[in-house]
């Protein structure tokens, strides 16, 4: 029999603050159960729909997107290329939001998903922007937990850009009760704002966040370590000087060492071996990073009727 599924009270998930920290338990204890038990939840969307509006090439978010809905007895459109160029934004949000019962948006600009959240009638859920992951992050919660049991009391720790996986992650651990600490080089720092808020959450929480430039220090006593590209797209014009500015943040052998035995490495793929993570830790008995991406299905599942289902 499938349990009672807890509405969202939000009626968007734009960033990862959109939703409480008891909805975020609820929706963990979801994907859990629907990652168990698939078979329940088949019928849980039937007759829904949603629109994926993608401005950024994928093949995680996309697929595991598409096939939530679809394994949840509703479809899924993919429309892809910019947004908001030839037509206005707020007409596209206003006409899509008359057919579809959702709007998954993977864009550049944290600006285009508010907008987007703005004109529509229906939920718009980000898939990615310039400053948030957030549905990235609900699957590497859902690992850590199924590795560690509970999150309470871990050491996250995140070597490279405080770009916005290192934001999402960041205040995430913070309301769950886990130690994050930013292992980054100079000029490369999270968003001031982000980091204050997030302290402000950890406090709440005896919990921590650090920042530090010395990776080496940053993963002792880590139970995780994760690690993003150094350039992300958009930013290839910049590959060259973050190349020679992350040259000594790469997550090797030698870093995972100084670790707890139990350590797992994280990454939120694709993956430049060779660049911020070598092919060894990669392919290592301590990586889980293809865990992280079949949870993103199961915890979008989650999301997706928290959101779209019936109370």
């Amino acid at each position: 029999m499938q349990p009672p599924i807890t509405k969202i009270a939000n009626s968007d998930f734009t960033k990862d603050l959109d939703i409480t920290h008891a909805e975020l338990v609820a929706l963990l204890d979801l994907a859990t159960d629907v990652k168990r038990s698939p078979e329940q939840y088949r019928s849980v969307l039937s007759g829904r729909s949603t629109v994926l509006l993608f401005e950024k090439p994928s093949l995680r978010t996309r697929m595991t997107f598409e096939l939530a809905i679809q394994q949840l007895g509703g479809y899924a459109i993919l429309n892809d290329g910019p947004i908001g160029v030839r037509e206005p934004l707020k007409d596209v949000a206003r006409n899509v939001s008359r057919w579809v019962d959702g709007i998954v948006v993977r864009t550049f600009a944290q600006k285009t998903v508010d907008d987007l959240a703005r004109w529509s009638r229906v939920p718009v859920i980000n898939a990615l922007s310039d400053m948030w992951h957030p549905c990235q992050i609900l699957a590497d919660m859902q690992t850590l937990r199924e590795r560690f049991g509970s999150l309470r009391g871990l050491k996250l720790v995140f070597v490279g850009d405080g770009n916005n996986v290192a934001h999402s992650l960041m205040l995430t651990a913070a309301r769950l009760g886990m130690d994050f600490t930013l292992a980054y080089p100079p000029r490369y720092d999270a968003s001031p704002a982000v980091v204050a808020e997030a302290r402000e959450i950890a406090a709440q929480n005896d919990s921590k966040i650090v920042l530090t430039h010395n990776p080496e220090e940053a993963v002792v006593g880590a139970h995780a370590v994760y690690t993003d590209v150094w350039a992300s797209m958009g930013e290839e014009a910049e590959a060259a000087e973050r190349r020679e500015a992350f040259a000594d943040y790469q997550v090797d052998d030698d870093l995972m060492s100084r670790t707890l035995p139990e350590a797992i490495f994280m990454h939120c793929l694709p993956a430049k071996r060779g660049e911020e993570v070598t092919d060894s830790v990669v392919e290592s008995m301590r990586s889980v990073v293809f865990d992280q991406a079949e949870n993103r299905l199961h915890a979008q599942k989650a999301l997706l009727m928290m959101l779209l289902g019936k109370s």
